[in-house]
């Protein structure tokens, strides 16, 4: 079971910025909080974070299946290093190391049927 997170911004910013609650973007964007990456997104949008925040919170951070299968399958697409993927989602090499061992044989379901 995951968290409404729909509900959770809404509430947050019903209280603490109601001004934004006009803006269209937001609405549109706190309507498709489906993946754990749709989330995080949201949150750097909304809301301003020191140096310090983005450090703690990183290390918080967890994904969802979903957001880890795309994750992978964009950097087979684009083939990108995991070095790379690891600096730009600042994810651990071996995270990623570990979802590709995890989703390896739906990856490779997903390459052949493009392939055909």
């Amino acid at each position: 079971m995951r968290p409404n997170y729909k509900k959770i911004y809404y509430d947050m910013l019903r209280l603490e910025h109601p001004e934004k609650l006009k803006d269209p973007k937001i609405k549109e964007l706190l309507d498709k909080l489906n993946t754990t990456e749709d989330v995080l997104n949201f949150n750097e949008k909304i809301f301003a974070q020191s140096k310090e925040s983005q450090i703690n919170n990183q290390k918080l951070k967890t994904y969802d299946k979903k957001t880890m299968f795309k994750l992978l399958q964009y950097q087979s697409k684009h083939g990108f290093s995991t070095s790379y993927m690891s600096r730009k989602y600042k994810i651990s090499r071996t995270t990623i190391i570990n979802w590709k061992k995890t989703f390896e044989e739906e990856i490779e379901k997903v390459i052949n049927a493009g392939e055909n």
